[in-house]
């Protein structure tokens, strides 16, 4: 018997977050000189959209909104799946994220809009979404293969 599809989804949804973390975590080892946040995903902006926050210890609140959307957005890639299948679920996944990303920040985060993001912060922002986006569908595959 195997796992129900909603579990596995949010279990790849979490590993999906744990590439992400690891990839800032990675990008942070490499450029040493850089300080504060690598995009806006690493900042506080996804904590004032959701939770109206401040910079003022913020960072846990951060880092739990961070996993708590990250396994759930784990589900919307079990939907596609289970829809389309893969590759098309990923390529729809990640396009869905990365278009979230570059509308909602600046519409409810304030940021300036991708167009004027600096290239290092875009580079950041589609390296740990694909990092993300691939984690997901590896695990949830695996998992689905796994229980069967």
């Amino acid at each position: 018997m195997g796992l129900a599809w909603p579990i596995r989804s949010v279990c790849a949804g979490a590993a999906g977050t744990a590439a992400l973390t690891a990839a800032y975590a990675a990008e942070r080892r490499v450029r040493r000189s850089h300080e504060g946040q690598l995009d806006y995903d690493d900042s506080l902006v996804p904590g004032q959209i959701v939770a109206n926050v401040t910079a003022r210890g913020d960072r846990d609140l951060g880092l739990a909104l961070r996993w708590g959307y990250g396994s759930a957005f784990g589900l919307l890639h079990g939907v596609l799946r289970r829809a389309v299948g893969e590759p098309w679920a990923s390529a729809a996944f990640g396009a869905t994220l990365m278009t979230a990303t570059v509308t909602l920040f600046p519409l409810l985060g304030h940021t300036p809009p991708p167009w004027r993001w600096p290239a290092d912060v875009m580079a950041t922002s589609l390296g740990t979404h694909v990092a993300y986006v691939a984690a997901v569908a590896a695990v949830d595959d695996g998992i689905r293969r796994g229980t069967r």
